[in-house]
């Protein structure tokens, strides 16, 4: 048995066992940031029922690959996406255009 955390869209998803859950995992928003027409964070809120996971794709300047800090998992769906918002308005403050996908 692995321990890695399956994907979704080239994203790890949180905890293996929110498998259990009844209802299937359902995409709720993708926000993509970008500054001079260059990545820097994508944003995905995945919400499994019982609880709602914030994944984080993020491009450091001048690295080859992306870092996928968290997961991110809240309680319901609200929770995940204030915590998205205030993530989009810091981005936003420095100078990133935010794509809604």
């Amino acid at each position: 048995m692995s321990d890695a955390a399956p994907e979704l869209g080239g994203l790890r998803l949180a905890s293996p066992g929110a498998a259990a859950v009844a209802s299937a995992p359902r995409e709720l928003f993708v926000r993509h940031a970008k500054r001079d027409a260059r990545s820097i964070a994508l944003l995905r809120a995945v919400d499994y029922g019982d609880s709602c996971v914030v994944e984080a794709e993020v491009y450091p300047a001048g690295a080859a690959e992306s870092v996928r800090p968290g997961p991110y998992t809240f309680a319901d769906a609200h929770q995940a996406t204030a915590f998205v918002t205030e993530t989009v308005e810091a981005l936003m403050y420095l100078g990133c255009d935010i794509l809604a996908e």
